[in-house]
């Protein structure tokens, strides 16, 4: 029943002036595309596993679709241009990540999600193939908080769990496949959300989608985008 929680609000949230026809068929198209993204994985080009080869692209058109051409999210989500992810030095960032990422995170697979890619991500539960968790844990019961680096620039994106237990923040992730994170968690100063919902660094790295459920926000991103360590 959770999975059918964004469908639904997006319907309730669709244009009164769209046709009930066409709001049944794109309800339709989008439940069908969601179910598939939140059960298998997405990225192939570059392959940690190569599980299904639907591109998210289909489902960021159609919550575009949905949404009237795309859609504002509510503060304190900070919307950013699409200009933040022109090409550069490198991809879409200026440099490449960084080249001892935290958590064991592949550099490979870290390099081309961040900078080559805008709509595919690691595969569903790669976070729990690592050892995120224990490590995270450990830092949690020494200093109350984990903190997210991007793995570009080494800026601080994300800092969890905050208004939950650090249990809470893991179960959520592992009922969603993908770390995820709630609007006071985000340091605005460095992430941006765009219209179709991809979620990103204003330096140009990309970390994954805004994915709302009722309960608000919820961005679900790549753990090998935000396995930085912090630059001095």
């Amino acid at each position: 029943l959770k999975m059918l929680e964004l469908p639904v609000m997006l319907m309730m949230k669709a244009k009164h002036s769209m046709a009930p026809s066409m709001i049944s068929v794109q309800l339709c198209l989008f439940l069908f595309l969601y179910l598939s993204f939140t059960s298998s994985a997405f990225y192939s080009p570059i392959g940690i596993r190569k599980a299904s080869p639907l591109n998210m692209g289909l489902l960021d058109s159609l919550f575009g679709g949905l949404a009237g051409g795309g859609q504002t999210f509510e503060a304190p989500c900070v919307m950013g241009e699409e200009s933040i992810m022109s090409q550069k030095e490198h991809g879409t960032s200026a440099t490449p990540v960084q080249s001892d990422l935290r958590w064991d995170c592949d550099r490979k697979v870290a390099d081309n999600i961040c900078n080559f890619n805008r709509h595919y991500a690691e595969y569903r539960g790669y976070w729990k193939s690592t050892p995120f968790i224990e490590q995270a844990r450990k830092e949690y019961e020494e200093n109350g908080e984990v903190k997210f680096y991007d793995s570009n620039s080494g800026t601080l994106l994300f800092t969890a769990p905050k208004g939950r237990t650090f249990d809470d923040f893991i179960r959520e992730s592992q009922s969603h496949g993908w770390p995820s994170f709630r609007d006071e968690e985000v340091n605005w100063e460095f992430v941006r959300c765009l219209k179709d919902g991809e979620t990103v660094s204003v330096d140009g790295t990309h970390l994954g989608h805004n994915l709302p459920d009722f309960s608000g926000s919820r961005y679900c991103i790549n753990l090998v985008s935000v396995a930085g360590r912090p630059i001095n």
